[in-house]
């Protein structure tokens, strides 16, 4: 989680809290080196300067699409007619919020599957299109994929597959699908 806290207020100014999706970084139109937040919140899209102390700071650790909460001081800018926000502390509520932190991402099981000729003509493509059928129905489809390969050297003996705890199966029958993802919950 990154926090960081600044008190400055000035003394025309009030204070302000939003909660939302980090955007991105934004520069003034003059100048080259980003210096607002852009943040999607319920009421829509804020740009909302950043103090100098947060910024290098925030460039490091924030990427976009993780969920911040901004606070700071707000000040209407009588000139304009806008309202200017300005965070002096942006936590990051989000797991993906820093990129040195985050755990990297579970790779899924995988159920390899002979592609190859003759396993074709015993039935493997019907049997992948079957394991992905079931994957699907139990909600597995991001946990266990099924992967084409080449041969298995068991070419009589079609369609021949691996399951992720490496066990070899032969003679693999499309209405066999259910049974073997029921092994591969066991273990």
């Amino acid at each position: 989680m990154t926090k960081l806290k600044l008190d400055r207020p000035k003394a025309d100014s009030t204070a302000f809290s939003l909660e939302g999706r980090f955007l991105g970084f934004a520069s003034a139109p003059d100048d080259s080196k980003p210096k607002y937040l852009r943040l999607s919140t319920a009421t829509g899209e804020h740009q909302i300067k950043l103090a100098k102390e947060l910024r290098p700071l925030l460039y490091d650790s924030l990427v976009p699409g993780a969920w911040v909460e901004v606070s700071g001081f707000q000040k209407l800018d009588s000139k304009q007619g806008i309202l200017k926000l300005k965070a002096n502390q942006v936590v990051s509520k989000s797991a993906k919020a820093s990129p040195r932190s985050s755990l990297p991402a579970i790779k899924p099981a995988c159920i390899l599957i002979c592609q190859k000729s003759d396993c074709c003509k015993r039935g493997s493509r019907q049997v992948a299109e079957a394991l992905e059928t079931e994957l699907r129905d139990r909600g597995l489809q991001d946990q266990v994929t099924v992967k084409a390969t080449g041969c298995m050297k068991r070419c009589k003996e079609g369609a021949n597959l691996v399951m992720p705890d490496k066990t070899r199966y032969s003679r693999v029958r499309p209405e066999k699908a259910s049974a073997l993802l029921d092994k591969l919950h066991q273990s």
